[in-house]
């Protein structure tokens, strides 16, 4: 398996993203339906899992090679207006820095699309 067969998925705020050969990020949509799994038994979930025509079967190689990044944090100084701070507390308190990066990075994504 060489770099370019690996899927690269980073977590954002406990959300996953795909992260592409150009650095671009994707969310990645979960579709599971947990009620719905909840209620099936372990041995119903492997066998839906088997009949998947679209499940890629992983060998233990491959799980041991796989990888699950977070994105390097680096620590600036950075000066922002009062009620733009006070607006992101405002939003949950605690994590309104990593808010504040989450809508930096989707701005730097849609403008390095379009450049």
């Amino acid at each position: 398996m060489n770099a370019n067969d690996m899927t690269r998925v980073v977590l954002i705020d406990d959300k996953a993203y795909q992260r592409h050969a150009d650095g671009a990020l994707t969310a990645l949509i979960d579709l599971t339906d947990d009620e719905k799994l909840d209620a099936l038994s372990e041995n119903e979930i492997d066998a839906r899992a088997k009949a998947d025509p679209d499940a890629v079967t992983m060998s233990d190689e491959a799980w041991l090679k796989a990888s699950l990044e977070k994105p390097e944090k680096m620590p600036v100084g950075l000066k922002l207006d009062r009620d733009v701070v006070e607006w992101f507390k405002a939003q949950g308190g605690r994590g309104y820095q990593t808010r504040i990066n989450a809508v930096l990075r989707k701005y730097m994504e849609a403008n390095r699309k379009a450049s």
